[in-house]
């Protein structure tokens, strides 16, 4: 999902961050972070937003919203 906001080419792990090693701005996140709530049928809460500095985060936050929705 996050290629086609990857416009620098950066390798994609854990620890890649949004704005140093991808350099998106607060916008382009919150697009991101549109398309994953569209994606996975979920709602992010805005409170977090400022917290998720890396992919492994917002991993780890996604799964989180998952497993609560399920119970």
């Amino acid at each position: 999902m996050l290629e086609e906001f990857n416009t620098k080419k950066a390798p994609l792990r854990e620890d890649t961050t949004f704005a140093t090693d991808l350099e998106l701005d607060s916008l382009t996140v919150m697009d991101f972070v549109a398309a994953m709530e569209d994606h996975f049928d979920i709602i992010v809460p805005l409170n977090v937003l400022p917290d998720l500095e890396t992919l492994g985060q917002v991993g780890d936050m996604i799964e989180k919203i998952v497993e609560e929705k399920r119970d």
